[in-house]
């Protein structure tokens, strides 16, 4: 009788478990951001920009380069103002390289912010579809493999990322098709 109660009660167990399970489904938000045309120019957009501050960063360091030499090599000539007003150009210049590297390349700096409004517009777009495609496939759990998350093996048929990009595309469809009439 005791045996019987452990059997049953783990029959009931593992029944409970299974009507409860979560059917789980894996998409890749990296491959579709890739394959969104408007990401593509935003992102070239932003790498312009990027290299735009990159230029203007070595332009600076060219400069104090050629500042900070040409003071140490007239060093022993200048004296008083002319010296502390040399040396304070070329500390002036290096702190300025210094700050805009900082506001524009720091962790808090402009591209940051910039990077983050980019993607922040998608990564609503992404979810929303995912959130669409899940509710339609019934799934309980979607993990993101482009997040470091390491999946050893998947079935294709538990890949649901050509499913988001499917419903990302027909929306963006939509819209292009309406903005076109408008614009008729």
């Amino acid at each position: 009788m005791k045996n019987f109660k452990i059997i049953f009660t783990f029959v009931l167990l593992l029944s409970f478990g299974f009507s409860n399970a979560q059917k789980i489904g894996v998409v890749d938000t990296e491959y579709i951001l890739n394959k969104l045309p408007q990401y593509k120019e935003a992102e070239a957009r932003l790498n312009s920009q990027i290299d735009t501050w990159q230029s203007e960063l070595q332009n600076l360091n060219s400069e104090y380069e050629k500042k900070r030499s040409a003071f140490e090599n007239e060093r022993v000539l200048l004296v008083g103002e002319q010296l502390k007003l040399r040396e304070k150009e070329v500390t002036d210049l290096d702190k300025n390289i210094k700050t805009t590297t900082s506001l524009r390349f720091g962790t808090n700096g402009e591209i940051t912010k910039l990077r983050s409004n980019l993607v922040q517009p998608f990564q609503d777009q992404i979810w929303n579809a995912i959130k669409t495609m899940s509710e339609k496939n019934g799934l309980g759990i979607v993990l993101d493999k482009s997040n470091n998350i390491s999946v050893i093996f998947l079935q294709k048929r538990y890949d649901y990322t050509d499913k988001v990009l499917d419903i990302l595309l027909k929306g963006t469809e939509k819209k292009e098709k309406t903005s076109a009439r408008s614009k008729k």
